[in-house]
């Protein structure tokens, strides 16, 4: 990592972290929301569609904010935050099952997906930053050898 890439990657934590945390505000409130109704209406199997796309959407935003809170860690040289521990890698998708999403409210959907697409992005920053660097000379050296 370069130190000019550090302003950078440090501004793109942190508004990913702002983001994340007012996508779980918007999660709780719309979950929260359907689960009143779907007591209301007494449909069990609904009921228990909700509880656990509210999980998976709950750990989903829940990985993605321990992911940045230790890259904010990292950043800030705290000794316990290092880039191979567990926390520093976002490790594999909760997916929605969009079956069961397909009878919830649109603003619910849509909070599922933006959660979806934040760990993809998260996940794409982070193969991003520890992709390692190809030099100059060893790509000609590939091309180089692919001629031969």
């Amino acid at each position: 990592m370069m130190a000019i890439d550090v302003p950078v990657q440090r501004a793109q934590v942190e508004n990913l972290y702002v983001e994340a945390m007012l996508l779980a505000d918007e999660a709780h409130a719309a979950f929260a929301v359907q689960r009143d109704l779907g007591a209301a209406q007494g449909n069990a199997a609904a009921q228990i569609g909700l509880a656990c796309e509210s999980l998976k959407t709950t750990t989903r935003l829940m990985h993605i904010i321990a992911w940045l809170l230790h890259r904010r860690a990292m950043f800030a040289g705290d000794p316990g935050a290092g880039p191979h521990d567990s926390a520093a890698r976002i490790g594999d998708p909760v997916r929605a099952d969009w079956d069961v999403c397909a009878g919830f409210e649109a603003s619910t959907g849509r909070i599922i997906a933006a959660s979806e697409r934040l760990f993809e992005r998260v996940a794409m920053l982070e193969a991003g930053w520890e992709a390692p660097a190809v030099a100059p000379v060893q790509q000609l050296l590939a091309r180089l050898e692919a001629r031969l």
